[in-house]
C-alpha cells in the first residue's frame, strides 16, 4: 500500500485487522497533519470512537438569507484520530515504513492500493486537457471569545457568503468551525474555481472580514492553508486499487472525502479477504467493484456535471445558487451531499435547483448541462464583478 495519510492508514488498519500481511509505504510516514478535518456526523462510522469528535454542531449557512442545516457537523480532532489509526495498525502488525512505489516497479503483492492522495503516484499519467478546479481557502485559528462577533459559542457556519470588503472578484464564503479546547477555525475559502483563487486575495478577504468584525488574531496564531483539486480523473493504474483522494472518493462540490474513506475502508478491506484466494486479479476486481459500483460511477458523473455548472456560473451569481441550494428540502440536499451511490436522489436535488433559484440562475444551468467543460476562469468571468 503506498500512502500513509488518514485514508492510507484506515483501509492499511482494516486490512491487518482481516489477517492480511500488510505493508504501508510513504516518502514521509512521520509527517504531521495540518488540515482540520470535518463531516456530517451521520456519516462517520459507528466504530470510530467519540474521543476521535472534537466538537458537534448543528451549523448554519447564510447566501442571501441564513438557513438551518438541520444535520449535526462534526469536527474531528486530528492528533486523537491519528493516534486512534495507529493504535489499530500497531495491534494488527501493519508495518508502515519511509519510501516511495514508482509506476511500472510494484513490489509483489496480492493487491496493491494507492492511497497516496491527489498525485494518484500509482495511476497512469495522462495528458492534462485543462486547468484543474481547485478549492482553495486560508484560515487562522483564535480563541473561542476572541471569534465570538463572528461564531457563538455552540455554532458553526458552513458557509457565510456576505462580503466584507478586500479585493473583489470571485466571491468567497467564511467556514467557520469549533476545533475543541476552546478554539475557533475562520477559514475564508473559495469552494470551485479553474484554476483555484490566489492565496494572496483569500488572506485579504480574510482580514477584511475580520476587521469588520473587530477580530484582531494574534500574531502567532496558528495558520492553515488549503488547496486541492476536485476534478481528478479516476484511478487508472494498471493492477492497482486507487483509494482515499487518489480514488478520487473526493466530492466534487465539496470536496470531503474522509468520512467516505473511513466508512469504506473496512469494506474494502473485507472485499480483499475474500478474494485474495482466487489471486491478485479477483482481489483488485472485487474491490474496484466494491468501491466503484454502477450507482456510484453515475452519481460521480453527477456531481462532476454539477462541478462543471458551478464554475461556469457568473461569480456575482454564486451566492443566489447556493441560495437556492439551501432552499431545498432537507432530503435533498442529504442527497447531493452525502448520497453517493443515490443516482434518484442525487439527480432530484440537482433538477430541484430549477425550482429554488431565479431565472438567471435557471438560464445558465441550463446552458451549462449542454456543455461539456468550464474553461479556465481567466478565460471567462475574471472581470465580472
Amino acid at each position: 500500500m503506498v500512502g500513509a495519510g488518514p485514508a492510507g492508514r484506515a483501509v492499511a488498519a482494516a486490512c491487518g485487522e482481516r489477517g492480511l500481511r500488510t505493508r504501508v509505504l510513504d516518502p514521509a510516514p512521520g509527517r504531521p497533519w495540518r488540515a482540520t478535518y470535518g463531516a456530517w456526523l451521520d456519516e462517520l462510522p459507528a466504530e470510530l470512537p467519540d474521543s476521535v469528535v472534537a466538537a458537534t454542531v448543528a451549523g448554519r449557512a447564510i447566501a442571501a438569507t441564513e438557513h438551518p442545516l438541520n444535520r449535526r457537523y462534526a469536527v474531528l480532532d486530528v492528533p486523537a484520530l491519528r493516534a486512534h489509526l495507529d493504535e489499530r495498525l500497531a495491534a494488527a502488525g501493519v508495518r508502515v515504513e519511509r519510501g516511495r512505489a514508482e509506476r511500472g516497479a510494484l513490489p509483489p503483492a496480492g493487491l496493491v492500493i494507492d492511497a497516496g492522495g491527489a498525485a494518484q503516484p500509482l495511476s497512469v499519467r495522462r495528458p492534462r486537457p485543462r486547468v484543474r478546479a481547485e478549492q482553495t481557502a486560508v484560515g487562522v485559528v483564535v480563541p473561542a471569545e476572541l471569534a465570538a462577533p463572528l461564531l457563538p459559542a455552540g455554532d458553526a457556519l458552513f458557509m457565510d457568503w456576505r462580503q466584507h470588503g478586500g479585493p473583489g472578484g470571485w466571491p468567497t464564503f467564511l467556514y467557520a468551525v469549533p476545533l475543541g479546547g476552546g478554539r475557533v477555525l475562520l477559514e475564508e475559502t473559495s469552494l470551485a474555481r479553474r484554476p483555484g483563487l490566489d492565496l494572496d486575495t483569500l488572506t485579504a478577504r480574510l482580514r477584511a472580514r475580520l476587521a469588520a468584525h473587530r477580530i484582531r488574531p494574534p500574531a502567532d496564531a496558528p495558520r492553515e492553508v488549503v488547496r486541492f483539486a476536485l476534478d481528478l480523473p479516476r484511478h487508472a493504474g494498471p493492477g492497482v486499487l486507487g483509494f482515499g483522494a487518489a480514488a478520487p472518493l473526493t466530492h466534487p462540490a465539496t470536496g470531503y472525502q474522509l468520512a467516505e474513506a473511513l466508512r469504506l475502508a473496512p469494506a474494502v478491506a473485507a472485499a480483499a479477504a475474500t478474494a485474495l484466494p482466487g489471486g491478485p486479479a479477483a482481489a483488485l476486481a472485487a474491490t474496484r467493484a466494491l468501491l466503484w459500483p454502477a450507482p456510484a460511477r453515475a452519481v460521480h458523473l453527477l456531481r462532476r456535471r454539477g462541478l462543471e455548472s458551478l464554475l461556469r456560473l457568473p461569480p456575482a451569481q454564486l451566492p443566489a445558487f447556493f441560495e437556492g441550494f439551501f432552499a431545498l428540502p432537507d432530503r435533498r440536499r442529504h442527497a447531493y451531499l452525502s448520497g453517493r451511490t443515490d443516482f434518484a436522489g442525487t439527480a432530484a436535488a440537482m433538477t430541484g435547483m430549477f425550482a429554488t433559484t431565479s431565472w438567471p440562475v435557471r438560464l445558465r444551468l441550463i446552458g451549462s448541462s449542454l456543455l461539456v467543460s468550464a474553461p479556465p476562469e481567466s478565460t471567462t468571468w475574471s472581470n465580472v464583478e
